[in-house]
């Protein structure tokens, strides 16, 4: 955590995010989130009053938000009749040129939970939102105070 912020400038505006879907930069996406919830299970000591926890497995859950400007999204979900749904990687980045640097953070076996077929509605901008899984991530760059 950062002792000083020198100014309000340092705080990262998530305008500046970018999103790469198996190495293609997705220019129509809108919002980003990627959280990993860990399962713990107590762990009572003798001789202990406090209760502990032992983390037993971690989930990674997101959500993509996007523009929807072409069918990319349902083409590269692949054929729902064999069940031939494949798994991403994703890189998100935040990089916001006011910061302290860049952050970037790549998402492994990511799986979309559903597909989006139809979602518009007259005289509004068609926006989507899909949720997904990931099971594993590796932090690629950092932003660190300066």
């Amino acid at each position: 955590m950062s002792v000083t912020i020198d100014s309000a400038e340092r705080v990262i505006n998530g305008t500046y995010g970018q999103v790469w879907r198996t190495g293609r930069i997705m220019a129509e996406v809108s919002g980003f989130t990627a959280k990993v919830a860990k399962t713990k299970e107590a762990v009572n000591l003798c001789g202990e009053l406090w209760e502990d926890t032992k983390m037993t497995k971690k989930k990674g859950t997101g959500t993509l938000e996007f523009l929807k400007v072409d069918s990319a999204m349902i083409e590269d979900e692949g054929d729902p009749e064999t069940g031939g749904y494949g798994r991403d990687k994703i890189i998100c980045q935040l990089a916001d040129p006011a910061s302290w640097g860049a952050e970037r953070i790549a998402l492994y076996g990511v799986n979309f939970d559903e597909v989006q077929l139809a979602n518009w509605k007259a005289a509004s901008v068609t926006r989507h939102s899909v949720p997904f899984t990931f099971t594993g991530y590796k932090l690629l760059d950092r932003i660190a105070e300066r």
